[in-house]
C-alpha cells in the first residue's frame, strides 16, 4: 500500500461496498413498506443478495491480500529475514492481515445466510470487528512519519471507528434505517479519503509532492476531509431519492392496473345482473 495504487485498491473496494449500499438498504427499507411492488421483500430475495455480497466480500479480500503479498517488491510470505535479522515487509504484512478479517466477515455473511443455526447477528458483529481491527492496525501504522502523513490517517479513522460503532449498534438494532445509512456515508467516506491520500502521500504522473511539514496543507486537508463527508452525503441522498422515486413509480402503476381490473371486474359484473 505504500504508493498510489496501492491507497487506489482499497479505496475503489470501499466506494464500490458504499455505492452498493447506497442503493440496496433504501430499496429494502422502501421495499418493506410497499410489499406489492418489490420482489426484493422476499426473505429469499434476502439471502440470495446477502449472500452475493459475502463472496464479493470475501473475493475482494482475497485479492488485496494477495496483491499485498505478491507484488514484486512484496515479501510473498516472508514475514522475518533471518540473512539480515529483521522483520520483512511489515507494511504488506499489516494491510494483508487488514483484508484477512475483511474475508472472514464475507465467509461469515456466506454462512449466517446458508445455515439457519447460525445467528443471523454474528454477519454485523463480524463486520464490525473487521472494520475495528482496520482502525487499530492504522494507529500503530503511521508512528514516527511526516506531520501531515500522520494527520491524514488519522482523520481516515474518525470514519474507519464511526463505522466500527455503527455496525456494532446494528447488532442489536438490525433494519435500523438511519444506522445503516450512515454505515453507508461512512464507507464511502472511507473510499473517497483512501484516493486523496494517494493523491497526497504519492501524487501520480510526476506532480509535486505536497509539503509533509506545512501547517496551511494541515488545514487545507482537514477542510478537504469535511468536503468529503459532504459528498458521501449528497450521494446516499441521491441514492434514496432516486430508488424511492423508483419505488413510488411502480406502486403508481400497479394501483393503476389493480383499478383497471377493478373496475373491468364491475363491468363483468353489471352485464351478469342485466342478463
Amino acid at each position: 500500500m505504500g504508493n498510489f495504487k496501492g491507497h487506489a485498491l482499497p479505496g475503489s473496494f470501499f466506494l464500490l461496498f458504499g455505492l452498493w449500499w447506497s442503493v440496496k438498504y433504501p430499496m429494502r427499507y422502501l421495499c418493506r413498506k410497499n410489499k406489492n411492488v418489490c420482489y426484493l421483500t422476499s426473505m429469499s430475495g434476502h439471502r440470495r443478495l446477502d449472500i452475493i455480497e459475502g463472496i464479493v466480500k470475501a473475493s475482494f479480500a482475497l485479492i488485496g491480500m494477495l496483491a499485498e503479498q505478491f507484488v514484486p517488491d512484496g515479501p510473498h510470505l516472508k514475514l522475518y529475514n533471518h540473512e539480515d535479522q529483521h522483520w520483512d515487509h511489515l507494511m504488506n504484512w499489516q494491510h494483508a492481515t487488514m483484508y484477512l478479517f475483511y474475508g472472514i466477515s464475507g465467509i461469515v455473511d456466506i454462512i449466517v445466510h446458508l445455515t439457519p443455526s447460525v445467528p443471523l447477528a454474528l454477519d454485523r458483529l463480524m463486520l464490525a470487528i473487521a472494520v475495528f481491527i482496520e482502525g487499530f492496525l492504522f494507529y500503530y501504522h503511521v508512528h514516527g512519519r511526516a506531520m501531515l502523513d500522520i494527520h491524514v490517517h488519522i482523520l481516515l479513522l474518525v470514519a474507519v471507528f464511526g463505522g466500527s460503532i455503527s455496525i456494532f449498534l446494528e447488532v442489536f438494532l438490525r433494519g435500523n434505517i438511519v444506522l445503516e445509512l450512515l454505515r453507508t456515508s461512512l464507507c464511502i467516506l472511507q473510499g473517497s479519503w483512501f484516493w486523496q491520500i494517494g493523491f497526497i502521500l504519492y501524487p501520480p504522473n510526476g506532480r509535486p509532492e505536497w509539503d509533509q511539514s506545512s501547517h496551511d496543507n494541515m488545514m487545507f486537508v482537514t477542510m478537504c476531509y469535511c468536503w468529503h463527508y459532504a459528498f458521501s452525503l449528497l450521494i446516499v441522498a441521491i441514492s434514496y431519492a432516486v430508488v424511492s422515486w423508483v419505488i413510488h413509480t411502480k406502486l403508481k402503476r400497479v394501483e393503476h392496473l389493480e383499478m383497471g381490473l377493478l373496475k373491468a371486474s364491475e363491468k363483468e359484473q353489471e352485464t351478469e345482473e342485466e342478463m
